[in-house]
């Protein structure tokens, strides 16, 4: 007979567990929270020090009573669960459940789940910290008085089916205020100079810079034609020639936030993914003789420090595979760890270098392999030594126009040899190397290229983009920015389109209606104090229901004054322009969760509905008598079909063109790609980039 029970969240991390601790030792699952607020009702006593009402979560009976059993047959109960505030708050309803003293030294955390570690955190036990408790059940609270008070007026104001809540709130007005920002960018006329020059057998672009006294802008054709007017012959003379040694050094390992943006950005991964897929990696894969072992450290943190176990371990194995040159020299930036990051003591990094991506790949899946080497491929990159940058800045001139020309060329690969960061904004840059030039020498030119541009609006927002603005901006901390964003979309209040996020017109209308009766639910710096309050709960320098307490006192007037003044918003049916194909009843166009849609207006007697089909202009390339239109699939991706669906069946996620390839006749589609969007054939080899 065993003679501890070990109860963690999650079956996976218990066969894990299980297999460090011996015979002496059961480790059980909770699968999450037993113990939550009723759905049914507010479940907060905001007239008794907020109390809150917990119940046994529906379904989760049968698991407790098999833990109170096993806890019978034991001596001591330890409570394994993640280290962060939910998993202690987890641990402490479990406590109360099964009658374990929380001041007792029956809680172990560990960062990454490996022998060594978690034995080590069996020698350590300790109470359960009611700081970190307090901080979670003060955020679960708070989020319970706002989504429960707010939802309601919007249930009878507006729509049923709504909510609001404390971040999502926030997260929504980022996206409308960028979406009301591009409506109101209106674009602005520049020009660029643009010319190709040759010396030998070396050609290289340069652009205009300006005169020689200052940098100029070119804003009309009119001073395009000015420039152009000055150049005389077919020759520029060097003007100056600037050569330097540039450092570029490697990121820092990952947090939550950098992993999700990276992930985004480098995988296509959606937020929600990268969470899943790292959870798996940190609760345990089997891979072979090992048998089963967390891959990864904990996930969900705001800190990049690793241990020093850690560093010496990718010291040695960089020297080993690349060479004594390829490791970090003296000290290295500042790991950081910021005052809201969540309990969880290191950055995500493998928990051993030793395990190269390659060695695991035929025990991962395909999108395991895939995370597990970015977070494998981070981590050595950081404790490699900088790259090394030969840069030149080259200006030419010709009469008093000076044109600029720069290039770069890596001298010593360092930690690029492993890894490189992704960026938003661009591809990353190639090398363009220069030919050797000296000052006074002269360069001809081929070509001279105006070109006529316009400012383009801000972006929209990725997923990455918001996971990054969320973080700089102290909204929500590592275990929210998932949930957030797939709330706002699972509520119909924001679209993804090519990725990026666009606001429906629900949601919209529930961001106003917020909006002008709750404007401190959805102030940015409102939002962030609150977090940091929250977060001084945790430092145990704050008492939670005071916090709470603060807030209440004018959210509760907020509230009574919403129910009273908010006017019905009645959101009509448009007549859609036809009769439905079943009745002969008019069709009209609703609003329902995921957007508009065309419904039959005799409901209920009637209820035909249709998706709202957008012609594209293109004929159909399979039966020549439909048009294609733009539909949505079940995930809310776009695709393209034959309005004469089901009689014909053509179906592309890619765009049809409306003319044929001028090679073979056959379909052209536009393809998305990182570099833009490209027209190619779908039958031969034919392609054309769209200028």
């Amino acid at each position: 007979m065993a003679d501890y029970l070990v109860i963690v969240e999650s079956p996976a991390k218990a066969k894990t567990i299980e297999r460090y601790l011996g015979k002496k030792y059961i480790v059980r699952a909770s699968l999450g929270h037993l113990r939550d607020l009723p759905k049914s009702q507010m479940g907060v006593d905001t007239e008794n020090n907020y109390e809150p009402k917990y119940i046994t979560i529906r379904g989760k009976g049968p698991i407790l009573q098999e833990l109170k059993k096993d806890a019978k047959k034991v001596k001591k109960i330890y409570l394994a669960a993640d280290p962060d505030r939910e998993g202690e708050a987890i641990a402490w309803h479990l406590a109360f459940q099964l009658g374990i003293d929380i001041e007792s030294d029956c809680r172990v955390v560990f960062n990454e789940i490996t022998k060594d570690a978690i034995k080590e955190s069996f020698k350590n036990p300790r109470p359960i910290d009611m700081d970190l408790v307090d901080s979670q059940q003060a955020r679960r609270i708070l989020d319970r008085l706002v989504g429960y008070n707010i939802s309601p007026i919007l249930w009878k104001k507006v729509k049923k089916g709504l909510s609001a809540g404390r971040v999502q709130s926030v997260a929504l007005r980022l996206i409308i205020d960028r979406e009301n920002e591009i409506n109101k960018f209106e674009p602005e006329e520049y020009w660029s100079i643009s010319t190709t020059v040759k010396k030998g057998r070396s050609k290289f672009e340069a652009s205009y810079y300006g005169n020689l006294k200052k940098k100029q802008g070119l804003a009309n054709k009119e001073e395009v034609d000015k420039v152009l007017k000055q150049i005389e012959g077919d020759n520029f003379e060097v003007h100056d020639v600037v050569k330097r040694e540039r450092k570029r050094n490697p990121a820092v390992p990952f947090t939550t936030s950098s992993l999700q943006q990276e992930a985004a950005r480098k995988l296509n991964f959606r937020a929600r993914k990268t969470m899943m897929i790292a959870q798996q990696l940190y609760e345990g894969i089997s891979i072979g003789k090992e048998g089963t072992v967390g891959l990864i450290t904990y996930m969900r943190t705001d800190s990049t420090r690793i241990a020093d176990s850690a560093k010496e371990e990718s010291k040695g194995f960089i020297e080993k595979t690349y060479g004594k040159e390829y490791l970090a020299s003296g000290p290295k930036k500042k790991e950081s760890k910021k005052k809201n990051a969540q309990d969880a003591h290191e950055a995500i990094r493998p928990t051993s270098v030793m395990r190269p991506p390659a060695a695991l790949k035929e025990h991962l899946s395909r999108d395991q392999f895939r995370l597990y080497k970015l977070i494998w491929e981070r981590l050595v990159a950081s404790q490699m030594a900088p790259a090394i940058l030969d840069t030149v800045r080259v200006d030419l001139v010709n009469g008093d126009a000076k044109f600029r020309s720069t290039g770069s060329q890596v001298k010593f690969e360092g930690f690029m040899k492993v890894y490189v960061e992704g960026n938003d904004d661009k591809t990353e840059e190639k090398d363009r190397i220069l030919p050797p030039l000296e000052k006074g020498e002269q360069v001809k030119f081929e070509e001279i290229d105006p070109k006529q541009h316009f400012t383009q609006p801000p972006p929209r927002f990725t997923e990455a983009r918001l996971v990054r603005t969320l973080e700089e901006l102290g909204i929500g901390r590592p275990s929210t920015f998932a949930p957030t964003l797939d709330t706002i979309q699972r509520r119909g209040y924001v679209t993804l389109d090519a990725k990026r996020f666009i606001p429906t017109e629900l949601g919209t209308i529930v961001h106003n209606a917020v909006n002008e009766f709750f404007p401190d639910i959805i102030d940015v710096e409102f939002t962030a104090q609150m977090e940091n309050e929250l977060d001084a709960v945790e430092e145990g320098k704050k008492q939670w229901i005071q916090v709470i307490d603060n807030f209440y006192i004018d959210f509760e007037k907020h509230v009574e004054y919403a129910d009273n003044e908010m006017e019905k918003i009645e959101i009509k049916d448009e007549p859609a322009g036809e009769d439905c194909e079943k009745c002969g009843e008019p069709m009209v166009y609703k609003l329902g969760r995921y957007g508009k849609f065309m419904a039959c207006s005799g409901f209920p007697d009637c209820r035909n509905t249709k998706a709202i089909m957008k012609p594209i202009g293109v004929s159909c390339p399979t039966c020549k008598e439909g048009q294609v239109v733009e539909r949505k699939s079940k995930k809310r991706r776009t695709f393209y079909g034959c309005d004469q669906y089901p009689e014909c069946e053509y179906v592309s996620w890619d765009k049809p063109v409306a003319r044929p390839c001028p090679k073979c006749e056959s379909t052209l589609v536009e393809k998305k790609s990182r570099k833009g969007v490209q027209i190619q054939c779908t039958e031969c080899e034919y392609k054309e980039d769209i200028q």
